[in-house]
């Protein structure tokens, strides 16, 4: 197994000790895939709960039970959106927005000229 302790982890604080240090931690951090399936499958092992790999990588017990719940999800072994059907879902629906404003624009600019015609 890699260092999991430094691999993707927030920064501000060390997880080895648990000293804080001189930088705070953002309230949103990125998470790198590969410490997430790592904390995923620790807690898959069974020899700790969710609650405790949590507190022993001061990560939020809410995100680890999301990491985890998505992972079988991913895995086909709870319902739900996949990963990838996720990122389509949020692709989409900004290609939606976008080409929503494309017509609003449009019927906009038709309006214009039909009122310059007159």
């Amino acid at each position: 197994m890699t260092d999991i302790h430094h691999q993707g982890h927030r920064p501000g604080k060390d997880v080895q000790n648990g000293n804080h240090g001189t930088e705070e931690a953002p309230s949103s951090s990125v998470v790198h895939p590969e410490f997430k399936a790592e904390i995923v499958e620790l807690c898959c092992q069974g020899d700790r709960s969710i609650g405790q790999v949590a507190k022993d990588f001061t990560l939020s017990e809410t995100a680890v039970r999301a990491w985890v719940h998505q992972a079988e999800t991913d895995a086909g072994e709870r319902p739900g959106l996949t990963t990838e059907e996720r990122a389509e879902l949020i692709r989409l629906r900004r290609e939606n927005r976008r080409l929503q404003m494309d017509v609003d624009l449009l019927k906009r600019a038709t309006a214009f000229f039909a009122k310059e015609t007159r």
